[in-house]
C-alpha cells in the first residue's frame, strides 16, 4: 500500500494530468502567437477581452527577444481564462481554413468568372448589393480582359476580386 505522500493527485481519473495541462498551455501559446501575426485591422474584429487586445499590441510592438518571449507566456496566461473557441474560429477563417469560408471564396472566383465572362452579372451584383461601385467593378472587368489578352500579370483580375469581397462583406 502506498503512503498519502506517494499519491499523485494529478494521475487520478477526471483530471487532466500534468502533462495534459502542460500541452494546453503550449496550445493556447501558439494561438496568441497566431494572433499577433494578425494585422491590427483584422484583430479588432475578432472578440476578446480588452486585456488580452492590449497585451497582443503589446507584443507586435516589442522586438527585443527576452522581452517578446515574456510578452507571449502572459498571453498564454490572459488566454487560459477565456474560452479560446471563438479565437479559433476567427482565426481559421482569417487563414482561410475554415469551411465556410473556403466555400465563401469559391462563390467569389466563380462571380468574378462569370462577370468576366457576361458583363450583365454587374446588374445581378447591383441589385443584391446597392452600394456597390459599378463602374470600378466595370473598369476593373475590361482591364482584366486586357490583361488576359495581352498575357500580362493579372493585376486588375486580383483587384476585381478584392473588391468582389469587400463588397461581399458589406453586403
Amino acid at each position: 500500500m502506498k503512503n498519502l505522500e506517494d499519491l499523485d493527485y494529478d494521475d487520478l481519473p477526471g483530471r487532466p494530468s500534468k502533462s495534459q495541462k502542460k500541452r494546453d498551455m503550449h496550445a493556447l501559446q501558439e494561438m496568441g502567437a497566431a494572433l499577433v501575426e494578425v494585422s491590427a485591422e483584422r484583430l479588432a474584429r475578432i472578440d476578446m477581452p480588452d486585456a488580452l487586445r492590449e497585451a497582443l499590441r503589446e507584443a507586435q510592438r516589442l522586438t527585443r527577444h527576452e522581452a517578446r518571449r515574456r510578452q507571449m507566456q502572459y498571453i498564454g496566461r490572459l488566454m487560459r481564462d477565456i474560452d479560446p473557441a471563438p479565437i479559433r474560429e476567427a482565426l481559421d477563417a482569417i487563414n482561410g481554413a475554415s469551411a465556410i469560408e473556403t466555400a465563401r471564396q469559391h462563390r467569389l472566383e466563380k462571380l468574378r468568372e462569370r462577370l468576366l465572362e457576361d458583363e450583365s452579372v454587374l446588374t445581378e451584383i447591383g441589385a443584391a448589393h446597392p452600394g456597390a461601385d459599378l463602374t470600378r467593378l466595370k473598369q476593373l472587368r475590361r482591364s482584366a480582359l486586357h490583361e488576359r489578352e495581352a498575357g500580362r500579370p493579372p493585376r486588375s483580375f486580383r483587384e476585381l476580386f478584392r473588391l468582389l469581397r469587400e463588397i461581399a462583406h458589406e453586403g
